[in-house]
């Protein structure tokens, strides 16, 4: 039977526990980024930090943890201490693709993580040596059919190889990838002459092409991207080729619902800020303000998706 002091001990408990959850965040912020310094991931995660603090009233201190294609830092995202205060870049590599490309992966995407929502979303460019005698589409992949050797292709990371390989069984070309430890490095010997094209990081790929050193041909895009109108989707060769790659911010499964409910709306805000946006859009990012619940479901989907792909480009996992 409950007493009159049970009954105040509770309602005391439970003030107390409401108050713990509203004071979050009440410590600066860790968000893991599971790639280098530099990288196209962890400048996403160092241009949304500072806004991102605004909104949380914490600092967000910026971790990396690059390896095994963001193994490593998804690793000590999904293990942290489930109490919001870290967090972790979640994006294509680690959340869609490492899953159906590591046989022993150390966290499941989907159990370990519960997204606090979506980031941003931009595609590929397919680039190649300025001074091939092609000079768009059409004429390069043509080329590439004529070519009993077909074309080579550079990959700094899996999401381009598997774009390669894509690209390569749409367009009915035999295409040999040649691994780089970096995306810098697998479009510098496509600048050089030495490979014959390279699906590249958006930003890296226009701001070499402006400056005469690519020749961008192609976004990854089914429809026209609006960042560069000039420049034509794949799909107008190869219908139907759609791809993308996409960021979001997670936490470990078992935070409680009230900080990701709370951490999410803060993120909303964030993505909400116009400059924030303009700065993303100069980088060839389009904001994806997904909740956690739409975040949810497209890693779902997502995770069909590029299993899919990695099939069909006869990827083994290792």
């Amino acid at each position: 039977m409950l007493t009159r002091r049970h009954c105040l001990a509770i309602t005391i408990m439970s003030a107390s526990a409401g108050r713990a959850h509203a004071a979050w965040p009440d410590r600066p912020v860790r968000l893991i980024v599971p790639f280098p310094p530099g990288s196209g991931t962890d400048v996403l995660a160092r241009f949304i930090a500072e806004p991102f603090a605004k909104q949380l009233g914490q600092t967000v201190v910026i971790d990396n943890r690059p390896g095994g294609n963001g193994v490593v830092g998804a690793q000590a995202g999904a293990t942290a201490a489930p109490n919001g205060l870290t967090l972790t870049m979640l994006g294509t590599s680690a959340a869609a693709i490492n899953p159906h490309m590591i046989r022993r992966l150390p966290y499941d995407p989907l159990k370990d993580f519960t997204p606090i929502g979506g980031v941003a979303h931009q595609p590929y460019v397919l680039v190649i040596d300025p001074t091939r005698p092609e000079r768009d589409l059409p004429s390069f992949l043509e080329a590439g059919r004529r070519n009993p050797n077909g074309l080579t292709f550079s990959t700094g990371n899996a999401g381009s190889l598997i774009m390669g390989h894509m690209l390569g069984r749409a367009a009915g070309i035999k295409v040999t990838p040649v691994p780089y430890r970096g995306g810098a490095e697998a479009a510098a010997d496509v600048s050089a002459g030495r490979i014959d094209f390279n699906l590249a990081d958006f930003h890296h790929a226009m701001s070499q092409a402006a400056g005469g050193r690519l020749r961008a041909i192609a976004v990854t895009t089914g429809d026209a991207f609006p960042l560069a109108p000039l420049v034509p989707p794949l799909s107008t060769a190869l219908p139907g080729f759609d791809a993308n790659v996409w960021f979001s911010i997670a936490v470990p499964a078992a935070t409680p619902p009230e900080i990701i409910t709370s951490a999410g709306r803060a993120l909303q805000a964030t993505l909400a800020d116009a400059e924030l946006g303009r700065r993303l859009m100069e980088m060839g990012l389009v904001p994806m303000p997904k909740t956690p619940a739409e975040m949810k479901r497209h890693m779902e989907e997502q995770l069909v998706i590029w299993g899919q792909r990695v099939t069909a480009a006869g990827i083994e996992p290792q």
